[in-house]
């Protein structure tokens, strides 16, 4: 399977199971697709043949013959130039790093029937904020539930409950999470020092992150985040006038004069390390990369902005006829990126982070982030839940801290969730990137973790496509 697009004067073919990325000139790129209907047709699969490692004379002659006969490339081409084209799309294939066959499926019953372990943690510390975010999913922190704070004697029943059941793992994280984890800091302090003070009994380490809303940070708490924790995840959306409508506090001000300068001070104590500022974005701003550029000019260099996820019934929500528009603005984000990187001004913005050499493992490519099996959601009960964001859905309660997994069914399903499970991504170019995407999407939007939320979808191909265009014009 192959993906072959045009990006920023760049044409770019992504052989989608090897992994391998070729930017080409114009014959090969109107001829690959050509090519590789022919060889399906002819040999049932486009792959080269098992120990073939050079071009057959025969099968370019057959190729280059039935090209000319049933296409008007003569009319575009030289004769030349096609042949030329041809040869080098068949020593490609011959080297397999073009029309590769899947190298994962036949892995897919071991993958399903593998051993898990839970590596990571999302503690909802919070379930209560001093922020009345339009778009929040977790109802002003609340949940869909009640207001709380986790208590100290939850959350270290939380962390006991991840080292009994993390195997042989030995890096361990825990994300604390809200509403503002900070409305119940001591809490959060206390369990940082208890986790640091099992560590080396039960040969574990502990990755704490936390995520915030910035308004009740300080010096004291940054001086302990920065010793303690290795990634803290600062909300913000952008421009002051699209974050403060957004993002009010209870009495409808806005919080943007507040958190800028303390961002600022984190990101440089932070020597612009191990931090993201964390936006959303809506239909009310659809031109976001004008807030990406913002942030970077207020000289944050760890970005990321996401599309929000709504019900179609909220009026921020994305409408079908936004989705070319978001487009172009990836497209316009990614040539500022480019441009910024070539001054020596760059910034690491996440959706176009990718990795065309190493990349994730197999489970990762496979099953993403591991929701309901390696990672799990904890209210400030106790309750377990596959991610923060089943947090509420009572049907998907899987547990407690105290007894540990008592529905071992729907972590099996998660378990055996993957890219092969689900329908959509087995056409899809982007299923090793994306992982088949968000389960808690796929669920709140079909009532199924095997199926697809069809805009993160789309947007997730477009990032994608930009991503590896990026790649090739950083290389120049």
């Amino acid at each position: 399977m192959i993906h072959a697009y045009k990006n920023n004067g760049y044409n770019i073919v992504l052989d989608v199971n090897s992994g391998s990325v070729h930017v080409v000139d114009d014959v090969v790129f109107d001829l690959v697709t050509i090519i590789e209907e022919k060889l399906k047709r002819t040999y049932g699969t486009a792959a080269a043949p098992e120990g073939q490692t050079t071009v057959i004379t025969g099968e370019l002659d057959r190729l280059y013959k039935g090209v000319l006969a049933k296409t008007d490339l003569a009319s575009k081409y030289s004769t030349e130039d096609i042949k030329e084209g041809i040869e080098e799309i068949l020593e490609l294939r011959a080297s397999q790093v073009l029309f590769t066959d899947d190298v994962y499926e036949g892995y897919v019953d071991d993958f399903q029937n593998r051993e898990t372990v839970v590596k990571a943690l999302c503690l909802n510390v919070a379930h209560d904020c001093n922020l009345r975010c339009k778009y929040c999913f977790a109802d002003e922190g609340e949940y869909h539930g009640r207001r709380a704070l986790m208590s100290e004697e939850v959350g270290k029943a939380a962390l006991d409950f991840l080292v009994k059941n993390s195997g042989g793992r030995k890096n361990l994280e825990v994300d604390f999470f809200g509403g503002e984890p900070l409305m119940n800091w001591e809490v959060v302090k206390k369990l940082v020092e208890y986790g640091r003070s099992i560590e080396k009994e039960y040969d574990k380490n502990f990755r704490f992150t936390i995520t915030t809303n910035g308004t009740l940070l300080n010096d004291e708490i940054l001086k302990f985040v920065n010793k303690e924790m290795g990634n803290i995840v600062l909300s913000i959306d952008g421009r002051k006038e699209v974050n403060d409508a957004m993002r009010p506090r209870a009495g409808g001000q806005g919080c943007y004069d507040d958190i800028v300068p303390k961002y600022q001070k984190v990101a440089e104590s932070r020597h612009q390390l191990r931090y993201f500022v964390r936006g959303t974005f809506t239909h009310a701003n659809l031109d976001f990369s004008e807030d990406v550029k913002h942030l970077a000019e207020l000289g944050f260099k760890q970005i990321s902005v996401e599309p929000v996820v709504a019900s179609p019934e909220d009026w921020y929500a994305f409408k079908d006829e936004d989705i070319p528009i978001i487009c172009e603005e990836y497209d316009k984000l990614a040539k500022y990126y480019i441009e910024k990187h070539k001054e020596g001004k760059g910034f690491n913005f996440f959706h176009f982070n990718i990795d065309l050499e190493g990349g994730p493992c197999v489970a990762k490519r496979l099953s993403g982030c591991g929701s309901g099996c390696e990672y799990l959601g904890v209210t400030p009960w106790g309750d377990l839940y596959p991610c923060h964001q089943f947090v509420g859905n009572e049907d998907f309660i899987m547990g407690n801290v105290f007894d540990g997994i008592t529905r071992p069914d729907i972590r099996d399903k998660f378990k055996k969730s993957n890219v092969y499970s689900r329908p959509e991504c087995q056409k899809c170019f982007a299923r090793y990137y994306c992982s088949g995407g968000c389960a808690a999407n796929a669920y709140n939007f079909n009532g199924d973790i095997n199926a697809t939320y069809k805009h993160g979808c789309e947007l997730q191909r477009k990032r994608i496509e930009c991503a590896i265009m990026i790649k090739a014009a950083l290389a120049e």
